[in-house]
């Protein structure tokens, strides 16, 4: 190794030890406004939306849709678990918003309201990986521990016909009628 090529080496080096003293100083020092009712700069949002899908696409991508989502079962059995764990950010028919709504950032997605087209193997996939694993520091919590991927299946098929509900229909899929929780 010639002498300017050891040079440059240690200028590298400088270089990137200082990039990463700058960076801890910016973390420890508190001057990133964390509220939820501060925006991120448009930097930082751009990289936590392509860090939270690009993550969820490639952990989503192996798994095995159940071809029973559209049937009256699942809709019945989904529907409360999704009225008492959901509603609250993720609204009903005939609400525009909540308590939780007003106050997440970023907003949690209405999932009433109607996409475009069919759904897609994917976005059963991706539903489904979202409500077994949650998204952290967004107040999506894991489902998984208390619920089994039957159970979360039940909500996806649910959250696929939400935006055809109205709000009697709704009000009649998500009631509890037994003892043991399950719905009829």
């Amino acid at each position: 190794m010639n002498k300017n090529t050891f040079s440059c080496a240690k200028c590298l080096l400088v270089v990137i030890l200082l990039i990463l003293a700058g960076i801890l100083g910016f973390v420890y020092s508190g001057w990133y406004p964390i509220g939820a009712d501060n925006k991120h700069h448009a930097l930082t949002y751009w990289a936590l939306e392509t860090l939270r899908e690009r993550s969820i696409a490639r952990a989503s991508a192996d798994i095995s849709v159940p071809g029973d989502l559209d049937s009256p079962e699942r809709l019945l059995a989904g529907g409360p678990d999704y009225h008492e764990m959901c509603s609250g950010c993720h609204l009903q028919p005939a609400k525009a918003q909540s308590d939780f709504t007003l106050g997440l950032y970023p907003a949690p997605p209405n999932l009433t309201e109607a996409k475009s087209g069919q759904i897609s193997t994917t976005e059963n996939q991706r539903t489904f990986w979202i409500i077994k694993h949650g998204i952290k520091a967004s107040g999506m919590p894991s489902w998984a521990p208390g619920h089994d991927d039957e159970r979360i299946w039940s909500m996806v098929a649910f959250i696929n016909r939400l935006p055809e509900l109205s709000a009697s229909e709704y009000q009649i899929l998500t009631s509890r009628t037994d003892d043991n929780g399950h719905a009829h």
